[in-house]
């Protein structure tokens, strides 16, 4: 009898002992279980993208707190109180994935908004530079006649007797070339003048030779030759009196007409 009870007593103690270590292991997974599902409950970016994983976290963990008050429970404990831990895992993890979403949304709206924002500005700085060249077109063209806007190249940009442009005519040129490529709509038509002095046929073609040598350089400048006209004229049509120096250089020139925006050019002599 005193062997039964000696064994009987050591049995109690070996089961108090395993219910002990079980119930530490269950109050532990049940306080961790309870922190994780607070700091997911606390974060509002978390309640915000996961709301039923927390409200699962939450049942989850109150079924774990019911069990642990009942003996021999802790296996159940430990079980609800995993799947809370989880719940709360997987809604901080789904929390973590729409922010980043929402980030890289986010920095998508930025990124569109900046290059258009360069868009503008670059469309801003062709404008503002169009206006200048408009402005600077205006000032060089001294005629608004019934063809079209003019500006006349003196007979300085040529030698005498020559067609070919000088260097000094550069600088007029690609103002003029430049104009042209920011209004693609625009067409020109040049022409070609000449003084009194020298045959009908030889001024005639002079003028058109230089009238063409303008048109040349627009062209090689990248300016489609559909969009230039070329006319000489010869000794017709003098500005001043061919019966002094002063009025026959007035005479030598080439003249060009600009269109309006849409493209349309005045009559032509």
């Amino acid at each position: 009898m005193k062997h039964s009870h000696v064994l009987g007593g050591l049995v109690l103690a070996s089961l108090a002992s395993l219910y002990g270590c079980a119930g530490q292991r269950s109050e532990a997974a049940l306080e961790q279980a309870s922190t994780d599902f607070q700091k997911v409950k606390e974060d509002a970016n978390v309640l915000r993208a996961a709301p039923r994983d927390v409200i699962r976290a939450g049942e989850s963990l109150a079924r774990a707190d019911r069990l642990s008050s009942y003996w021999g429970s802790g296996q159940d404990v430990q079980h609800y109180a995993y799947l809370s831990q989880r719940y709360s895992a997987i809604a901080r993890e789904h929390s973590n994935q729409v922010l980043n979403e929402e980030r890289a949304a986010k920095l998508e709206l930025e990124r569109q908004r900046l290059q258009l924002a360069l868009r503008e500005s670059k469309l801003l700085s062709v404008q503002q530079q169009g206006k200048w060249l408009e402005e600077q077109i205006m000032a060089m063209a001294t005629t608004q006649t019934d063809r079209g806007l003019v500006m006349t190249l003196g007979d300085v940009l040529f030698d005498t007797g020559e067609a070919e442009l000088k260097n000094s005519a550069n600088r007029v040129v690609l103002k003029i070339v430049q104009f042209l490529q920011l209004n693609p709509k625009r067409v020109v038509r040049i022409e070609g003048y000449t003084d009194s002095t020298g045959g009908k046929q030889e001024n005639l073609k002079l003028s058109r030779d230089r009238a063409q040598s303008v048109a040349d350089v627009l062209v090689d400048l990248g300016i489609d030759e559909k969009r230039i006209q070329v006319e000489g004229y010869g000794d017709e049509y003098p500005v001043d009196v061919n019966a002094s120096e002063r009025g026959r250089a007035q005479n030598r020139r080439v003249e060009i007409v600009f269109s309006d925006e849409k493209g349309q050019l005045g009559a032509a002599r």
